[in-house]
């Protein structure tokens, strides 16, 4: 094989080499292509993926608030409950020494009338 052939069969190699190297990137790109029904398809996940997040972003706000408030509202019912119960103490108080008072007070009756 002389000079010139070896440099026309490399070429034609080559060649070969470049077309079917063309082929097949050509083939992948048919098989993986998206169609227009794909790509409306994702752009449809996509919208109900952003709605859910905001949707979800709401109800964790919505939580939140809901959180302090009743929170809030605990805090108020229990200083509720002590004034109630600090009342209610000085109630008995009052009334334990209102019965001593009376006790002390009341006549002796020597008949046991």
């Amino acid at each position: 094989m002389n000079r010139s052939e070896f440099i026309i069969t490399t070429a034609i190699i080559l060649f070969v080499a470049f077309c079917v190297g063309w082929f097949a990137n050509w083939l992948v790109h048919r098989f993986t292509r998206l169609s227009q029904s794909d790509i409306g398809e994702l752009e449809k996940m996509s919208k109900s993926l952003h709605d859910a997040e905001e949707l979800r972003d709401q109800a964790i706000t919505y939580l939140q608030t809901r959180e302090t408030e009743m929170s809030s509202q605990l805090l108020q019912t229990e200083a509720e409950l002590r004034a109630a119960m600090e009342g209610l103490r000085d109630a008995r108080t009052e009334a334990e020494e209102l019965r001593t008072y009376v006790e002390k007070r009341k006549p002796i009756n020597p008949s046991g009338n």
